[in-house]
């Protein structure tokens, strides 16, 4: 059975950044002002804040892992914050790889494990939109190993290195978005799966993309009404049917063109396009230039 989450994390190439270790004292603030990046972050010890995009407050504790998976503007605080109007604080590196925030005076209340990753795929922005906005896991001590076992490798040069960094990635985030009550997520693909009949329909999508899927048939695979079944996919998972199924056939597409796995015919025929005109003309639409010139690029890219 094809699993739509980690075909989506496979596509998303996650790679190492770069991570640190954290340490805080007393009363501090930091806040970030990021383009997207994915930030990841386990707190080792001790407790603090955190708010995403100027939302609601979540509290930290030992062992929680937390993911946004695009971040953009978010804050990370002591329990007792510092006067909103003292500056942030700015973190100071002691040692390679080791920042110590807050006073440094006092003795350390706080360790964190935070870093980024990043997202190879040239259609992250995409794929990234099927994902919550953030995934906050309490007590899987599992992802916490995980995520030590990649700043581990990170801070060496052994053969494998990247190859290594990437699987790890790719089983924390599985790891990470299987954890979650789907149903209590932002719209996405993970709150989609967590609801029992509209999985049908997402696993039926991507375990055979080639289908000439309708949403009259979709509704029927879920035992639901047609209009029952548009308005609660585009309510769960954030788009409508056939726009999902698009853009599931587009990232599929550039992977195999990525990959040069076949020309434009066989990959239009993969994707589920009877003719590679009428694949050219919706991938140009989708992706902004046809797949000949994105296929060359992506040859040109890999090998600058």
């Amino acid at each position: 059975m094809i699993d739509p989450l980690a075909e989506v994390v496979t596509l998303l190439q996650p790679g190492a950044s770069f991570s640190k270790i954290v340490a805080g004292a007393g009363r501090w603030r930091v806040h970030r002002s990021e383009a997207g990046r994915p930030f990841y972050c386990v707190l080792l010890d001790g407790s603090c804040r955190l708010a995403v995009c100027g939302g609601e407050e979540k509290t930290l504790e030992p062992g929680d892992f937390v993911l946004i998976p695009s971040a953009y503007d978010f804050t990370m605080s002591s329990l007792e914050p510092p006067p909103a109007a003292d500056a942030a604080t700015h973190p100071v590196e002691i040692s390679p790889g080791e920042f110590r925030i807050g006073c440094h005076e006092e003795p350390t209340d706080l360790r964190a494990l935070i870093g980024y990753c990043v997202f190879g795929s040239s259609d992250a922005t995409l794929l990234v939109s099927l994902l919550p906005q953030l995934v906050h896991v309490r007590g899987e001590g599992r992802l916490a190993t995980l995520v030590q076992l990649v700043d581990a490798e990170s801070r060496q040069r052994r053969p494998g290195r990247e190859v290594i960094l990437a699987h790890l990635l790719e089983v924390i985030l599985i790891e990470a978005l299987r954890s979650l009550n789907g149903t209590e997520t932002s719209p996405g693909l993970v709150r989609g799966l967590g609801d029992e009949r509209l999985a049908i329909a997402l696993r039926s999508m991507h375990e055979r993309p080639t289908h000439p899927w309708t949403v009259e048939q979709l509704a029927r695979e879920t035992a639901l009404s047609r209009s029952a079944f548009f308005e609660r996919f585009r309510r769960t998972v954030g788009v409508a049917p056939m726009e999902y199924l698009l853009h599931w056939r587009m990232a599929l597409a550039q992977d195999l063109l990525r990959r040069e796995d076949g020309g434009v015919a066989e990959v239009a025929a993969r994707v589920g396009y009877s003719s590679a005109s009428t694949f050219s003309v919706a991938f140009s639409r989708h992706v902004g230039r046809p797949p000949m010139r994105y296929a060359r690029e992506q040859r040109d890219r890999s090998a600058s």
